[in-house]
C-alpha cells in the first residue's frame, strides 16, 4: 500500500482531515450585506466534490465597517448564519470539515471591490465609503483616507465581535474558525511597527503590539467548545524595512498557542501599498520556510500557502516535515479536481477511500487498468 504523505489523515483538536489538502480563503466579492449566495455556494460545490481534505471560507468580517469591501462575507449578524449553514452541509454531504476566516480590515477596509480597482471608496460611490479603524492615525498608503486611531472601547468592541463571530460560526455548523493576523489588516495593524505607533498597552513594544492578537484568541477559545480548533494567519514577515520579522513572528507563534491556536497559517506582507502583498519574492513555495521553522521552533502546527501547485511540491512539504496541511487557492481554481489528480501523480493505491465516491470509483478503475487488472 502506497500512501503519501500528503493523503495521510491530519487530526485538530476534535476534527479530523482526511488529506492535507485544504481550500484556502478566497475572497469572491459577492455577497450582499455580508450574506452567503448561490455564487458561493457554486464556488464551494466545485472543492467539495474534488476530494479535498478541509476548506475556509474567505476573510469574513466580524464587524460591518471591517469588511474589506461591499462584497464580503460577514458573520456580525445572525441573519448571516443560514448561509454559513448552507455551506457547512455541502461540505459536509463529502465529509469535508469547514473553517471560516475570521477578520477585520482596518485601515483597508471601505476598498473597492478588485474589477473596480480596490482602491478607497468614496462618497459618491453605489456603497459610499465608511469610517475605518486603525491602531493610529496612518493612512495605508498615498491617496488613502486616515483611519481613525481606535479607542481602548474600539478595541474592546473588536474582541467581543470576533468571540461574537465566532460563536455564530460554530452555531452555524462549521467546524474550526480562523483569525486572521495577517496581510495589512486590523490585527496585523496591530502587530507591526509600520503601521502602530501607539504609546499605551496596545502599542510600543512586542508585549504591547501583541497584545490584541493574543486577547481576540482568548475571547474566540471562550467562546467555542473545547474541541473546536482555532487557527491564527500570520504575515510571518513585513514588506518593509523597520516592520515584523520571522524572529517576531516565532515568538507570537509560541503565546498564541498557549492561549490555545491550534495552528499557524503562514503567509506574508500586506502592510504596505496594495500591490505590496508578499514580503519575499513570489516563487513556488516561498513561504514554505516560514511554516518550517515556526513548527520547529514554536512547536505548534503549521499550513504552508503562496504557490504551491505541484502534487509532488505539495507532498514534499509534508514529508520533510515544513508544515502539517498544504493551502491551496490559484491550483484549485485552475483545477478543483487537484486532490484527485494528485492521488495519481503520486500513485496513492487507497486514495478511492479518501475521495468522493464518484472519483474514488474511477480512480480504483484507473488503477486497476494500469496494474493489468479488470475493474
Amino acid at each position: 500500500m502506497n500512501r503519501a504523505p500528503l493523503f495521510t489523515p491530519f487530526d485538530c483538536r476534535g476534527v479530523s482531515f482526511r488529506n492535507r489538502l485544504i481550500v484556502s480563503p478566497m475572497c469572491q466579492y459577492q455577497a450582499e450585506e455580508g450574506r452567503v449566495n448561490d455564487w458561493h455556494y457554486a464556488h464551494h460545490a466545485r472543492f467539495a466534490l474534488g476530494g479535498i481534505g478541509g476548506a475556509m471560507l474567505e476573510a469574513t468580517a466580524v464587524l460591518r465597517d471591517g469588511r474589506i469591501s461591499p462584497g464580503c462575507l460577514g458573520l456580525w449578524s445572525d441573519e448571516q448564519m443560514p448561509g454559513m449553514r448552507r455551506l457547512a452541509e455541502l461540505y459536509h454531504q463529502q465529509g469535508i470539515p469547514l473553517g471560516v476566516q475570521l477578520g477585520h480590515a482596518g485601515r483597508k477596509a471601505s476598498s473597492a471591490v478588485p474589477w473596480l480597482g480596490s482602491g478607497p471608496l468614496t462618497a459618491d460611490d453605489p456603497t459610499p465609503a465608511w469610517p475605518t479603524l486603525a491602531p493610529s492615525a496612518l493612512a495605508h498608503t498615498s491617496g488613502w483616507p486616515t483611519p481613525e486611531a481606535a479607542s481602548i472601547e474600539d478595541i474592546e468592541q473588536v474582541v467581543a465581535a470576533f468571540a461574537q463571530a465566532a460563536r455564530r460560526a460554530v452555531e452555524a455548523g462549521l467546524d474550526f474558525v480562523e483569525i486572521h493576523g495577517a496581510h495589512g489588516y486590523l490585527i496585523h495593524e496591530f502587530f507591526s511597527p509600520l503601521a502602530n505607533r501607539r504609546s499605551d498597552a496596545y502599542g510600543g513594544d512586542f508585549a504591547g503590539r501583541a497584545r490584541l492578537a493574543l486577547e481576540v484568541v482568548r475571547a474566540v477559545r471562550e467562546a467555542i467548545p473545547a474541541q473546536t480548533p482555532v487557527w491564527y494567519r500570520a504575515s510571518c514577515v513585513d514588506d518593509g524595512e523597520g516592520g515584523i520579522t520571522l524572529d517576531d513572528t516565532v515568538r507570537l507563534a509560541r503565546l498564541l498557542a498557549e492561549q490555545g491556536v491550534d495552528l499557524v497559517d503562514c503567509s506574508a506582507g500586506g502592510i504596505l501599498g496594495p500591490v505590496a502583498r508578499s514580503a519575499t519574492l513570489a516563487t513556488p513555495g516561498h513561504q514554505v520556510p516560514y511554516a518550517a521553522r515556526i513548527r520547529a521552533e514554536a512547536r505548534v502546527a503549521t499550513m504552508a500557502v503562496g504557490l504551491i501547485t505541484e502534487a509532488q511540491q505539495a507532498n514534499d512539504v509534508i514529508a520533510s516535515g515544513a508544515a502539517d496541511l498544504v493551502a491551496l487557492g490559484r491550483a484549485l481554481l485552475d483545477d478543483p479536481s487537484f486532490a484527485y489528480h494528485a492521488a495519481l501523480a503520486l500513485e496513492v493505491t487507497d486514495a478511492h477511500e479518501l475521495l468522493p465516491q464518484s472519483h474514488g470509483f474511477f480512480l480504483a478503475r484507473r488503477q486497476a487498468r494500469a496494474q493489468g487488472k479488470s475493474a
